[in-house]
């Protein structure tokens, strides 16, 4: 089951274990049953802390419990965790085996004081780069607190289940029945809305900050690098970032950073935030900007206000808040959001086996969710607005070489339909004829492009016809003492490594402008 490379880095893992634990199998006859029994006999053997029983009797086969002997704990995997859910494989074993998690002392003890009954299900597919931080948190907060039980199940393996719950996005995550939450959440966001006063006593804390020298709005690439760069330089420096990592966590495949030769997303985020941390940098995530107050004078305080009610008062800000998928805007869209119409392709594609979708984007990135989704479900329909396709040649003839998709160029799509519950197709208008069309699909996934995030700067920093920061050579917005960085701004070319530089740029003219002015308050 597992390759030489693999097992050898199992095995170091596997030594790091102090207290024993058993897995309990629940199988059947079935091929993946056989393929979960060869695994979990293959991790018994690298411990003897570890015990294998196949004599459960859990309902979902092929699934298996990890029980820790002299402990309480409650932590389940339904299906085969391989693909980007063998971290969270490795994790689970680590943590119920006694090896210490890598949070803080804090989290674990908000993890376990909370109180009552706390039965997570959490729906993934191996293909999804965002499942495996929900996965890890939940099997983290079961782990820590014997209130709370987490399985973690593999959608395409359990499709009546997923249909019956009409799971149509993952992660997917219930709570004792009940849909709890959609899309990526970190620990720190599922103890938020567990821990009703966690956003509270938080802002409480950061209106009680001093000001920052440099206050950085955004933990994309260019958030970071404009933290790092910021750092290096002895100044107090502050991120606050809705989402650490930003728009990278939504990234499959990354094979263009120049000297890594190939990774994802989230591993890269993963390794930003914890270059940031390498820093005496302040940290604080899951802070929506909602308001900028800059200065009264150069010089002066500038201020942002946040969703959860925190202020932040700073000498220089560096925005770097990115950019998000842009939706298409159409009747249906949002009302079934999740419920058929979905951004990710590589995340949720499993979960349309053997159906038929829709992809809206004749980009690159649209051609390559039809080219990846082309391999998974019965057939894909393209619709472009333009009268070509504007993605790559060597995308474009991939493309049109795969018998079950469908182009269509010059199409408008005009509206997503669905039957209250779930999307059941999608109407396009023919731009050249005026003619209009339906297709029945499941599914819909979106692909036009992105905007940046800067609904809340309107009225402050000067802005683009399409929302973007202006800013100067330096990345200087309009406002002096205010620098701006990244997919936000109007710099061209929107590319992780771009980001990364305009982010150390913004930070050393932010540098350049704290030494001017305090000479010039000096004079």
């Amino acid at each position: 089951m597992l390759d030489a490379n693999l097992k050898t880095q199992l095995q170091s893992y596997m030594e790091r274990i102090t207290q024993p634990f058993e897995m309990v199998a629940s199988l059947d006859d079935g091929d993946k049953s056989r393929e979960l029994s060869e695994l979990l006999r293959e991790i018994e053997a690298m411990s003897d802390k570890i015990t294998l029983r196949e004599d459960g009797d859990d309902e979902r086969r092929p699934s298996f419990s990890l029980n820790r002997v002299d402990g309480d704990i409650s932590l389940r995997f339904a299906g085969i965790p391989m693909g980007h859910e063998f971290t969270s494989l490795v994790l689970a074993l680590l943590q119920v085996g006694g090896h210490p998690p890598k949070v803080s002392d804090e989290v674990i003890e908000q993890v376990q004081a909370l109180q009552g009954d706390f039965r997570f299900e959490t729906y993934f597919s191996l293909s999804c780069q965002n499942c495996p931080d929900v996965v890890q948190a939940l099997n983290l907060m079961a782990v820590l607190n014997p209130n709370i039980k987490h399985v973690a199940i593999d959608g395409a393996l359990f499709q009546d289940e997923v249909d019956q719950r009409q799971v149509m996005a993952v992660p997917s995550v219930f709570l004792n029945g009940e849909e709890f939450g959609q899309g990526r959440m970190g620990l720190e966001e599922i103890l938020a809305k567990l821990d009703t006063g966690t956003a509270e006593r938080d802002a409480e804390k950061l209106n009680a900050k001093d000001a920052f020298d440099v206050l950085v709005v955004g933990g994309g690439p260019a958030g970071a690098a404009s933290a790092i760069y910021a750092a290096r330089k002895g100044i107090r420096t502050g991120v606050a970032a809705e989402r650490f990592g930003g728009q990278v966590l939504d990234t499959m495949a990354i094979e263009n950073f120049i000297s890594v030769k190939e990774t994802e997303g989230p591993k890269l985020a993963t390794a930003l935030e914890q270059h940031v941390r390498e820093y005496d940098v302040d940290i604080m995530n899951l802070q929506r900007a909602q308001q900028l107050i800059p200065a009264d004078s150069e010089g002066g305080l500038h201020e942002v206000r946040f969703a959860s009610g925190a202020s932040l008062k700073t000498k220089t800000l560096i925005l770097a808040t990115g950019a998000r998928w842009r939706e298409v805007n159409v009747p249906g869209e949002k009302e079934y959001r999740g419920r058929g119409v979905a951004y990710c392709p590589h995340c949720d594609g499993p979960l349309f086996k053997g159906k038929s979708v829709a992809v809206i984007g004749g980009g690159n990135s649209g051609v390559e969710a039809a080219i990846d989704l082309a391999g998974i479900v019965e057939h894909v329909t393209l619709l472009e607005f333009d009268t070509k396709l504007r993605a790559d040649a060597v995308l474009q003839k991939k493309l049109h070489s795969l018998a079950n998709v469908t182009v269509h160029v010059n199409a408008q799509t005009s509206e997503i339909t669905g039957d209250g519950t779930k999307v059941n197709g999608l109407l396009y208008k023919d731009r050249d004829s005026g003619e209009e069309h339906r297709v029945e699909l499941a599914g819909v996934f979106v692909q036009i492009g992105l905007v940046p995030n800067t609904d809340w700067l309107k009225g402050t920093v000067e802005l683009s016809r399409h929302g973007e920061i202006i800013t100067d050579a330096r990345g200087e917005t309009s406002i002096p003492g205010i620098y701006a960085a990244g997919d936000v701004t109007t710099v061209p070319y929107k590319q992780i490594v771009i980001a990364m530089g305009e982010g150390a740029k913004a930070a050393l003219s932010a540098f350049d402008h704290l030494i001017r002015t305090s000479v010039s308050d000096a004079a």
